[in-house]
């Protein structure tokens, strides 16, 4: 080989770089990509689509720390533990079988529409509160966003969803972070570029902050609304039950709130008090089917 045809390791190293760059296309959301990569297509843009894969907790030993001890306080009606780490309303303790048989039929109910269910991995005994897994990641487009708790009785659930969530195989796109706090009840899907936060004690401005950057880089709008008082989600005030219907207690919404769903061409249920606390607060297993708590 002559001196002129020579070409050194560094040369042969940037030529086949030049030949195989590192290539932004197709976007990571993309389901190609995600099929590729991540074995199937993760996340959603929405509340209410076909529903193939939910989160569950079976209530397990750490209720066992409800049905006895703790301090029993008349003015707010709760049990509450020591060190304020579960808490209970009413004056009778919770009932375990019935709470399991509840939990089992929502889990039949779920399989029965086609739904793969996945249970919690290494929850933390103590966690009474772990049944509602709602809260704690967001799916959005490609994978999840991990949340942050701020109350003492939930921090911790962080760690096992994210065990769950890397043992499935689903990408974690943002945990937050820092001074954020965020629950996944507080976040609404409103359309496939318009979603919803509550701003309160339990969802800061700082964790709604770190949402929107993930979902601004996926072409989404994140609508900021204020809690009312020490109110803990959006999902207790207002839950989407088709592409275009909403169900709603409309007087814990502000008034911009309302006229941005009309723009959004989402017509609003009008929820009746009579129904409870929880009268909104269902599931949407496809468009226009819901499951809802029996009372």
């Amino acid at each position: 080989m002559s001196s002129e045809e020579y070409v050194s390791p560094e040369e042969s190293y940037m030529i086949m770089h030049q030949r195989n760059p590192g290539r932004p296309e197709p976007p990571f959301e993309d389901r190609e990509m995600q099929e590729k990569i991540w074995g199937r297509q993760w996340g959603l843009n929405t509340d209410v689509g076909k529903l193939r894969m939910f989160r569950v907790h079976r209530p397990a030993a750490e209720w066992g720390d409800m049905m006895s001890g703790g301090e029993f306080q008349d003015d707010i009606g709760a049990w509450i533990g020591p060190g304020k780490m579960w808490y209970w309303y009413g004056k009778e303790r919770p009932d375990y079988e019935r709470a399991l048989k509840q939990h089992d039929g929502l889990v039949a109910t779920l399989k029965a529409e086609g739904v793969e269910v996945v249970h919690l991995q290494e929850p933390h005994p103590h966690m009474t509160k772990s049944v509602y897994t709602r809260d704690m990641a967001l799916a959005v487009k490609g994978g999840a966003i991990v949340c942050r708790f701020g109350v003492q009785y939930r921090q911790g659930e962080e760690l096992s969803i994210t065990k769950t969530l890397a043992n499935l195989g689903m990408p974690i796109l943002h945990t937050v972070h820092g001074n954020g706090l965020m629950e996944g009840g507080s976040f609404l899907w409103l359309n496939e570029t318009t979603a919803a936060v509550a701003i309160g004690h339990r969802s800061d401005l700082e964790g709604a902050r770190q949402v929107a950057e993930v979902l601004e880089r996926q072409g989404v709008e994140l609508l900021f609304v204020d809690n009312l008082g020490y109110g803990l989600h959006i999902d207790g005030s207002m839950v989407m039950v088709d592409v275009d219907l909403a169900v709603a207690f409309v007087h814990e919404l502000p008034w911009w709130f309302c006229e941005k769903l009309k723009e959004l061409g989402i017509k609003t249920v009008y929820a009746d008090l009579r129904d409870g606390a929880f009268g909104v607060n269902c599931l949407a297993v496809r468009p226009g089917k819901v499951i809802m708590s029996s009372h």
